[in-house]
């Protein structure tokens, strides 16, 4: 049987020395936002676009690397890293995401965030802090959502 690849883009959204996630009911963890790249968008696209759908927020992505000073072509943004996770979907089957991973930072006012994201520290991502869910039990993110929240952090603090 063939493997299955989506390409995904997620962003680490920073605001002062915190990262916003939330939990994911499907996947059961603390994650940022993200999705699917969509026919005809880059990665640059989807990712700001995924997170004005999933926050409320309107965000941009620093960029974490050079760029080749050209008239053209024109270049789109290059995510900090490329992760491939397996997903466990009942209804799509096993497959994997080639997931773009940006460091992005909010450009207007944050009055419009969606109800169910927090802004979580660099601190508790470094220790490893549970957060509270809904019905009153705690989780902690994952070890890669803890650190490139953290490197995230990092990076735009010094940018």
């Amino acid at each position: 049987m063939e493997l299955v690849r989506h390409f995904t883009a997620t962003a680490f959204i920073v605001h002062g020395q915190s990262v916003a996630l939330h939990w994911h009911k499907k996947v059961k963890a603390w994650l940022p936002p993200g999705g699917h790249i969509e026919t005809n968008e880059d990665p640059v696209q989807a990712v700001l676009r995924e997170v004005l759908e999933e926050t409320g927020l309107m965000c941009e992505v620093v960029p974490t690397g050079e760029s080749l000073e050209l008239a053209y072509p024109t270049q789109v943004d290059p995510p900090y890293t490329i992760m491939v996770e397996d997903i466990h979907d009942p209804i799509q089957g096993f497959h994997h995401h080639i997931d773009m991973i940006y460091f992005c930072r909010p450009v207007a006012s944050m009055n419009s965030m969606v109800d169910g994201w927090q802004w979580v520290t660099k601190k508790q991502l470094m220790d490893g802090d549970s957060l509270l869910l809904d019905d009153g039990s705690a989780e902690p993110p994952p070890e890669d959502v803890r650190i490139l929240g953290v490197r995230a952090i990092e990076f735009i603090s010094i940018s």
